[in-house]
């Protein structure tokens, strides 16, 4: 049986231009023993934390208004990503869209429309990538991360936490525990674009791995839509390894309309990180 782990706080140094303040590297594939936790602050020792220092501490309900925030603002940004930057994933997207604006000359002789055939097509994509993604957010922010505590801090082995820097919540990130495959899925995580490239998601990483590893789960797995290069990096920097991608993956909300289906297409990545043997 698992339990919760009890409510502590981790204290990681955050140094302001250092892109690696979290220790981890590729090459440290399982360092994952836990650190005796240590106990919160009293207030008068936290006037003297400097500011550079984040504490990753579980979720208490004054943090929802700030935690749905730093999700909102995270899924949004996929927005462009998704439409844009995605299509250099898709080869065979590529491809179509080529032959439409081909076929576009060849059915209209006009060069004016031919040239403005792919600008049509990315605003189509924008489009439906905007419709798609404010749905699954819809989704989210009406289930889960509509109430937090009954979703993740209520449940045996599960949980969320946050980053807190100078009194402000700067990230998130939740583990949910999959009993019957004696596993905790890596969730939400989240970091405000402020706050970026100081170590803070490492960080929240390895709370989730440290949490798997008291309680005693064989692996960690986590799938993910980021698009983004340095969100992979992140997962395989923390030990994660990948098992498996779907480039047909359906979001919640999806309506997998022709329309949708010929303008958003997104990649999905499954990763696992194995702690131990079975």
């Amino acid at each position: 049986m698992h339990c919760s782990s009890p409510k502590m706080v981790c204290e990681t140094k955050i140094v302001a231009d250092e892109h690696d303040a979290i220790h981890g590297t590729k090459k440290e594939s399982i360092l994952w023993s836990s650190p005796p936790s240590s106990a919160p602050l009293n207030p008068a020792e936290a006037k003297d934390v400097r500011k550079d220092v984040v504490f990753i501490r579980e979720f208490e309900r004054g943090d929802q208004e700030e935690v749905r925030r730093i999700f909102y603002e995270g899924i949004m940004e996929r927005i462009p990503n998704t439409a844009f930057r995605g299509l250099w994933q898709q080869p065979k997207t590529q491809f179509l869209y080529a032959l439409l604006t081909i076929m576009c000359f060849y059915m209209t002789k006009s060069v004016m429309l031919t040239c403005c055939a792919p600008l049509i097509l990315m605003g189509a994509r924008y489009y439906y990538s905007r419709k798609v993604i404010q749905n699954y957010l819809d989704c989210a922010l009406h289930t889960d991360m509509a109430d937090i505590d009954a979703y993740y801090m209520k449940p045996t082995g599960s949980c969320f936490w946050v980053a807190v820097l100078d009194g402000r919540v700067v990230g998130i990130v939740a583990a949910q525990g999959h009993e019957d495959e004696n596993t905790v899925e890596l969730r939400r995580m989240s970091v405000d674009s402020r706050y970026r490239g100081k170590g803070i998601a490492k960080a929240l990483g390895r709370r989730v791995l440290e949490y798997a590893m008291r309680n005693n789960y064989a692996g960690v797995v986590l799938g993910t839509t980021a698009v983004k290069l340095a969100a992979h990096k992140l997962y395989e920097s923390l030990g994660f390894r990948r098992t498996g991608q779907s480039e047909d993956y359906r979001l919640p909300g999806m309506s997998r309309s022709p329309l949708e289906r010929l303008f958003f297409q997104i990649r999905h990545t499954r990763y696992r990180l194995q702690l131990r043997e079975e």
